[in-house]
């Protein structure tokens, strides 16, 4: 059994890791969406294709939420789904 604050830090490193995780894939889908290497723009053009690939990411995540279905035998794996990509989501946009 684990005292109250070893459940702390481990409730604290599982939500590090989690959050990171989600971080990870917004850069990964959003830079996806880059069309040319960021030596070969300007500003002006680096800032376009990131705002572009940001937009780009979140019409993806929405098309994943809107195809996850409840199941009910699945609710876990469902709930975990949505919140993940939920959290991806919330990723991009702060990007």
């Amino acid at each position: 059994m684990w005292s109250e604050a070893e459940f702390f830090i481990y409730r604290v490193s599982y939500f590090k890791i989690k959050i990171m995780k989600a971080k990870e894939k917004a850069n990964e889908l959003a830079n996806k969406f880059i069309s040319k290497s960021v030596f070969d723009m300007t500003d002006e053009e680096l800032k376009e294709q990131r705002e572009q690939g940001k937009s780009f990411a979140i019409i993806c995540i929405d098309e994943i939420l809107k195809s996850i279905k409840k199941d009910s035998d699945f609710t876990i794996t469902y709930d975990r789904a949505l919140k993940y990509w939920n959290e991806v989501k919330q990723e991009v946009i702060l990007l």
